[in-house]
Formats: structure tokens, sequence, C-alpha cells
């Protein structure tokens, strides 16, 4: 009998089945995700140490190309095969996701690429969790689960969040609704994983907040105002990450080139500007933005050598790329807006990510999460308000519009579809606009 017969039964049987499977996927991402942590930290470590990596960066990036191109083709999509799959179950993720991009963003790392980790997180959670479909023979519905609880434990694990962990893996697949039916799994997957990281002994960063002023009017408009930024360096950075890539693809037929060529202008960019300081993930820098005022142009660097580098096929993540322009941008409006930059910094930290990510629930968590429960009020107006700005722009194209956020999209609709159907809708415009002329 198959592993669903019995969870319909009764809630009993329900739990108990959901409870192992979580528990095994969570204990599986969990330790894959601390060996990922500390690869990171040996990788980041090396570069900072020997400069001159960052001359090998096109190399490194032409053979992670070659090697996608050789035996990644299948699982190159990356995060967007794991929302097309939980919309449209097909075959089986290949497990080779895990070794790939483990070892493609290590190595964007080690050589000076401005990525995350969250993407490569997710990608090794989902394709783990999504083995145990074939083993228990898992139907439709629960091979979503297994995915939504798979990318819960990889995002919690990665970042020291699982209550944001677990909001992420249901809120992420689609704009404006949430499938509660995986709730428990996501949070159980979560919740574990994380300590499974802790006791392998991984060490989360932890940003101070010093100051948080008091509810006024002034205080709530202000950090609306600073929400439409935050909602308008989303989608910059995923309409111009995604017109990178774009650009990439069409004149560059052959893959390893193109982040072969990316990476040739970033160690050019990094040597004549002397802006280390926008590569890898840039943890120091968004401790420093939570600390004392910085440089107003930072999170325009960060922006221009994440989208430059993710749009020129480098893996790893873009949330933590996010983090630093959100938080430097906090910093950078915080003495316009006559807030403190520590507190600034938080809310763009958190609402950044969530218009980029459209996940407004995730992003408030995180913030409670990681600064304490009296900015949840700031954070929750600073998220949505980024979430409603940042309009249909996502860094997840196979995002689903289930709720319209403002202009009136087809429900349903992809975000990478809906171009095409704006263009269909301009053209049959155009010759009633044309004959309204005439007459």
């Amino acid at each position: 009998m198959h592993f669903e017969h019995f969870a319909r039964k009764n809630s009993l049987f329900f739990l108990l089945q959901w409870l192992l499977l979580a528990l095994v996927i969570a204990v599986l991402v969990g330790s894959a995700s601390a060996l990922f942590l500390f690869s990171l930290d040996w990788a980041t470590a090396s570069r900072i140490q020997h400069h001159w990596l960052i001359w090998l960066l096109p190399f490194a990036g032409f053979a992670v190309g070659w090697v996608y191109l050789r035996f990644g083709r299948s699982v190159e999509a990356g995060n967007n095969l794991i929302l097309e799959q939980v919309h449209s179950p097909a075959k089986v993720i290949g497990l080779r996701m895990v070794p790939l991009v483990f070892i493609g963003t290590v190595i964007s790392h080690l050589f000076g690429a401005s990525v995350g980790r969250e993407g490569t997180a997710v990608q090794m959670g989902a394709s783990i969790a999504d083995q145990f479909t074939s083993v228990l023979k898992l139907n439709d519905d629960a091979r979503r689960m297994v995915l939504m609880a798979g990318v819960s434990a990889g995002f919690s694990s990665v970042f020291g969040t699982p209550l944001a962990g677990a909001i992420f893996g249901l809120e992420v697949m689609t704009i404006g609704r949430m499938h509660y039916t995986a709730i428990f799994p996501c949070l159980l997957a979560a919740i574990v994983a994380d300590q499974v990281g802790l006791m392998w002994g991984v060490h989360h960063t932890h940003y101070a907040m010093s100051l948080i002023p008091q509810m006024s009017i002034w205080t709530l408009a202000a950090v609306i105002i600073a929400g439409c930024c935050f909602g308008l360096a989303a989608r910059v950075f995923a309409d111009v990450t995604h017109l990178i890539g774009s650009m990439m693809k069409t004149h560059i037929a052959y893959a390893p080139l193109r982040p072969f060529i990316g990476g040739v202008i970033i160690a050019v960019a990094v040597y004549l500007l002397h802006a280390d300081r926008y590569i890898g993930l840039g943890i120091p820098v968004i401790v420093d933005a939570f600390q004392h005022p910085l440089a107003p142009w930072d999170f325009l660097g960060k922006l221009a050598f994440t989208v430059m580098s993710l749009g020129s096929g480098f893996k790893g993540g873009e949330v933590t790329p996010l983090f630093y322009i959100g938080a430097t941008l906090g910093n950078a409006l915080a003495p316009l807006l006559h807030l403190p930059f520590t507190f600034l910094a938080g809310i763009g930290f958190v609402a950044v990510f969530a218009g980029a990510a459209n996940t407004p629930i995730a992003s408030t968590l995180m913030a409670i999460e990681l600064f304490g429960a009296d900015i949840g009020i700031y954070a929750a107006m600073g998220c949505v308000v980024a979430y409603l700005v940042s309009g249909y722009t996502s860094i997840y194209r196979s995002q689903r519009v289930a709720c319209l956020k403002h202009r009136v999209v087809p429900k349903g609709i992809t975000l990478a579809e809906l171009p095409g159907w704006q263009r269909e809708q301009a053209q049959t415009r155009m010759p009633r606009d044309e004959a309204k002329t005439d007459s």
C-alpha cells in the first residue's frame, strides 16, 4: 500500500507518517546545509587571503558552465524547476542537483562572484526530499508537500530562522496563496533542520538591533516611504537580472562562455574600482550597516555586481545579496527620513527580499526572529509595501499569480509568461485605438 493511503485513514496516521518523513528530510537537509556553510566559510576565507583568485573567476565560471552543459541540463533551472514541479508534478528532480549546485556555488564564492547561499540550500533541500517520491510511491499531492518541506528545511538551516523557513516553503510557490496542507511537514522540517545545523556546529550571524523608535504617525509614514524604495530596489534587481540573463542567452549561444565573459567583467571591475566589498556574501558590510553609517552608494554597488554574477550564470542564491542591498539602502535612507540607521537597515534587510521573492509574511517572521518582536509591526508594513510596489516581478519566474496585487492579470499565469500576455494585450488594443482614431 502506498504511503499516502495510510495518511488518508485519519489525522493520527497523517501526523505520524509526516512526522517520520519530515524528520528524515530535516536531518539530511540540515546536515547538507551545515557542510555547505562550512565550505562557504573556507571559500570566503581563502578568497580574502588570496586576492589574486579573482583573476581566475572567468575560468571557474567557464568550468562550472561546461559541467552543467555536459551533466546538468535537467537541473539547470534550479529554483524555478522546483516551483514548476510543485505546480505541475512530472519527473523526479535528479539527485545530481545536489553536488552540482553545491560545488558550483562554492566555486563562485571562492573566486569572487557576488552570489548568495539560499538558492543552493533550497535546491539541495528539494532535491534530497524529492528522492522519497519514488521510494514511497507518493502521489502528486504528497510530492508537493515533500518538495515544500525540503525547501523549508533548506531555507531554515542556512539562515537559522525556522519560522520564516517554514512559511517561505509555503508562500514562495504562488503569489497570494499558501498551501496549508503542507504546514505541518514544512514547520517540523524547518525546526529540526535548523537544530541539526546547530548540532553540527553552525553559527549564524547576529545582527544587533539597538534602537526601535516608538510608534508615531511620522515613523509609520517614513516606513511606508522606505518600503516604496525597497520595493523599487527589489523590482530593479529582479528585472535587470532577468534582462542580463536573456541578453546573454540571445547573443552568446555557447553556455559556458556566458559566465566566462561575466567573470572577466567582474574581475576587471573589482580591480579597477577596488570593489572587494561588493563580492561574495558581504556579511561584514551587512553587519556594519547596523552599526554605523555607510557610503550611500553601497547598495548600488552590490546590486550591480550581483545582477552581473547571476545574470551571466554563476551559481548561488539571491537572498543574501538582497539582504545586503536592503540593509545598506536602509542605512542610506535613515538620515533622510530622520530614523535610526540600525532600525531602517533592519527593515530594508527583510523588505527588499519580500519584494523580490513575493514573500511578505515569511520576511516579516524573519525580522522578528532576527531582530526581536518589537520590530514586527514596522517590518510587516515595510515588507507589505515593498511586496506591492515590486509589482508582478520576482527572482523566481516560475511563481504563479493566485491573488492580484493591483493591475489585473490572468490568475494562474506564471511570471515568465506574463510579458508575452502583456504584448498580446497591447497588440489587441492597437487596432481598436487605430479604429477610434480613424473614426
